[in-house]
């Protein structure tokens, strides 16, 4: 994590099947590391395959995401645009973003109350970290 960043926890939901969910959360750190602002990896140690197993289980699979700055806001939104995109390229896709404490899950198909749910998770992580000028705006 950068220095004075805020870090995100980002997991593929694929109910089960961990070929599936490790194959897609490569994609999606694929996209996410070109983004200005931030930096993405694979989370270590949160129970990956021992030696002579051949697979993780379900939710073993995750990134993280910190951003560049102390100011969480104007990041946290590209963060979660970019989950969006990615998201709407299937409609099944499903993902959960924790962020101190608080999550939501995105997928590729959202309806109104999952479009809330993110907006009022963008303010309540604007409000956990350092919030920028543009608090007010949605």
């Amino acid at each position: 994590m950068q220095d004075g960043g805020s870090r995100w926890r980002v997991v593929v939901s694929t109910g089960g099947d961990a070929l599936r969910q490790e194959r897609l959360t490569r994609d999606l750190y694929d996209s996410l590391r070109e983004a200005d602002g931030l930096t993405v990896g694979l989370s270590e140690g949160e129970g990956l395959a021992e030696p002579g197993r051949k697979g993780a289980g379900a939710g073993d699979v995750a990134l993280w995401a910190a951003t560049a700055t102390a100011v969480a806001r104007p990041a946290s939104r590209v963060l979660i645009t970019l989950i969006r995109e990615w998201c709407a390229k299937e409609r099944h896709r499903k993902v959960e973003v924790t962020y101190e404490g608080h999550s939501v899950r995105i997928t590729g198909r959202p309806d109104a109350v999952q479009e809330r749910m993110v907006r009022e998770f963008l303010d309540r992580a604007a409000g956990s970290g350092a919030a920028g000028p543009e608090d007010g705006a949605a």
